[in-house]
């Protein structure tokens, strides 16, 4: 390329138009390919700076005018060389400044030539070391360019001031008002750029008045417009609203005007909003229930914060009747439920977080129990199979007498997490710590958290093939599994696959994800129930009044007469998305002997998985050993089976027996 520059250096000093024209053309592709070339060129900077002086000061040529302009291709020619020329060279930006601010304003903006012209001045300017003077007038260009009943000016000139705010933000807030009534330009390209400068140009003191004119311009916006509308209104109003009330209450209105469009994102930060900070917990119950008060069917991600709000805090939300004009009854909250879950307009998801809401709101009010679960039972049926479980288990659970008070204990804090990186997944070390001081204080029960996995994409396990499982948590959070959003609690795991890292196959992942939102296992189910013949054992006499006569639940006690072992008793624990495993008791404890499971899963999908890692916890009283798995894959179609072995040693005695297992596969 360097034979070229002695030629082109004389062509630049031609007379001849297009001479000039094809030799600047030349010298801007040389510049842009080879970084030697560019620093060579830009000693002609004086020589394209009296070039474009000439044609400002020259009188009319009827060859090259166009509406009055000299030569207007000729000067953005030289205006885009200047611009490469001046990019990050401080001594090259001060030659032309006094050109650039020539051009600004001495050229006509009646023609679109003038405008071509100021809009590639404006662009030198921003990208050059220019003067801040010098930058003030390019925005003021581009504010003048707003104004222009031309929209593909006012287009442009958006886009260009979208991406000045990184390079002079206080200069373009001169602008906010007319960037605000760009929102309601008929034009949709026009009001998506304005939409996106101004959370661009929100800040601590002008939030409020924004806020309220992007409200305005969310009640009309296309169905396109408001998922990202609904996300930057988040973040905009957490980073910069004056309190917590005002976000919240901003929020709801959005929730409201955005409908079903807004993301999922959305709907789990304002419940952390809501969970990280006391002092908003009663008033966001009652104002998120006066919302759903209403006719919000076409806004299910309000319904969804209002229902997991209600049931978490239904207790506060009552005690607010003291303040408010119109008292809030069980009944007429437990009336938005009846009106919503029949619903066919209802989503699922929604339907979800109304049952999750139920079954804690059986335990916060007392006058309405029945109609609660009524509620939940008749969801038994439904021909969704996960409303169909969770009902079934919520029953069950509603059953369980003064253990129920324990698994439906408010949750513990969820650390806040910012929605800007397009709400990444919310964790916090801190999680484990809080739910072990909230379960000590609420319930005097050693019980362990049993939780969630960390990862989509992989399942980390702690080396070795058996550890001892002390993880902390509580038993207000044992299940965890009934709140919408879970729970990212960090537990002890003892795995049969010693991988760092091991995976599902990537056609079957979905399956592991759905083992570890639904499966648990209800020991007492398993052992007490289905197992009769491990608790049936009497030491005297009729077996009937021994049972009526001991802890029906203390079915681990070393005290059971031993007789001859019947067929190994076994229950499904495992029957969803096409793997089924069975449970089988092999051996009850005895004395100190542990006891062993045995689990059988088959795969009917057609599909082989591979990379089998199964995982099991059990409480701080005992300790599991898992053996190794027969195989590591599971054939499809049923056409084989893996066995994994675990045996549970009890650790004391004086402990309660534990009542629930959380398998994972």
């Amino acid at each position: 390329m360097e034979m070229f520059i002695s030629s082109t250096k004389a062509l630049i000093n031609e007379k001849n138009h297009g001479v000039l024209m094809g030799g600047i053309t030349l010298v801007t592709e040389m510049c842009e390919k080879s970084p030697d070339v560019l620093n060579h060129f830009k000693k002609l900077v004086p020589n394209l700076v009296r070039i474009l002086k000439n044609l400002l000061m020259s009188g009319y040529s009827p060859e090259h005018d166009v509406t009055g302009i000299s030569d207007p291709f000729l000067q953005i020619k030289i205006l885009k060389l200047l611009r490469i020329l001046g990019r990050d060279d401080a001594k090259a930006s001060e030659e032309m400044n006094d050109i650039l601010a020539q051009v600004a304003t001495n050229t006509e903006t009646s023609k679109n030539v003038g405008n071509a012209i100021l809009y590639e001045t404006v662009l030198t300017i921003m990208e050059i070391r220019s003067e801040s003077g010098l930058r003030v007038l390019a925005v003021n260009i581009l504010g003048r360019f707003l104004l222009n009943p031309d929209k593909n000016i006012r287009y442009v000139a958006l886009n260009t001031l979208l991406k000045t705010v990184a390079v002079d933000y206080n200069a373009v807030q001169r602008h906010r008002t007319t960037v605000v009534d760009c929102l309601k330009d008929p034009d949709v390209s026009i009001r998506k750029r304005a939409m996106e400068l101004c959370f661009a140009l929100i800040n601590q003191t002008n939030i409020t008045n924004m806020i309220k004119e992007i409200l305005i311009f969310l009640e009309t916006a296309d169905p396109e417009f408001k998922a990202e509308c609904a996300s930057k209104m988040y973040v905009a109003t957490e980073k910069y609203s004056p309190n917590f009330m005002w976000h919240l209450d901003t929020m709801i209105k959005v929730l409201k005007l955005a409908g079903n469009y807004v993301p999922d994102e959305v709907v789990s930060c304002m419940i952390q909003l809501i969970s990280s900070h006391s002092e908003l917990q009663q008033y966001a119950a009652v104002q998120l229930y006066r919302a759903a008060q209403n006719d919000v069917v076409n806004a299910q991600p309000l319904l969804q914060v209002a229902f997991w709000a209600v049931g978490e805090f239904g207790d506060l939300l009552l005690q607010a009747n003291e303040d408010e004009v119109v008292r809030i009854e069980e009944s007429d909250v437990i009336a938005v439920f009846e009106r919503v879950l029949p619903q066919t307009f209802t989503g699922i998801i929604t339907k979800e977080y109304a049952l999750s809401a139920l079954v804690k709101l059986d335990t916060r009010f007392s006058f309405t129990n029945d109609r609660i679960r009524n509620l939940i039972a008749t969801n038994q049926t439904h021909h969704n199979l996960e409303l169909q479980q969770r009902s079934a288990e919520f029953v069950r659970i509603l059953g369980q007498g003064e253990l129920k008070y324990g698994l439906l204990e408010r949750m513990p804090v969820i650390t806040h997490n910012s929605l800007n990186a397009a709400a990444q997944p919310i964790e916090s070390d801190n999680v484990a710590e809080n739910e072990e001081t909230n379960a000590e204080k609420s319930a005097n029960v050693d019980v362990n958290l049993l939780g969630d996995l960390k990862t989509e994409d992989s399942i980390q396990m702690n080396n070795g093939d058996s550890s001892n499982i002390n993880g902390s948590g509580g038993l207000a959070d044992l299940m965890d599994l009934i709140n919408p959003i879970g729970s990212d609690s960090s537990v002890g795991w003892t795995n049969s696959n010693t991988a760092a890292n091991a995976r599902l196959s990537g056609t079957y992942f979905f399956i592991h994800k759905t083992f570890i939102k639904f499966v648990y296992i209800h020991m007492k189910e398993i052992i007490f129930e289905r197992v009769n013949p491990l608790v049936e054992n009497p030491s005297t006499g009729n077996p009937s009044t021994s049972a009526n006569t001991s802890d029906p639940f203390d079915i681990f006690s070393s005290n059971t007469v031993e007789k001859p072992k019947p067929a190994q008793p076994s229950t499904v624990a495992i029957n969803q998305k096409g793997i089924e495993g069975v449970l089988y008791v092999e051996d009850d404890f005895v004395g100190e002997n542990p006891a062993t499971l045995r689990l059988v899963i088959t795969n009917n999908n057609p599909v082989a998985l591979e990379n089998f890692v199964f995982q099991a916890a059990v409480t701080k009283a005992y300790q599991i050993e898992l053996l190794p798995p027969s195989s590591s894959t599971l054939p499809s179609n049923g056409q084989g089976t893996i066995s994994q072995t675990m045996k549970i040693k009890r650790l004391s005695t004086s402990q309660p027996v534990s009542k629930y297992l959380y398998l994972s596969v």
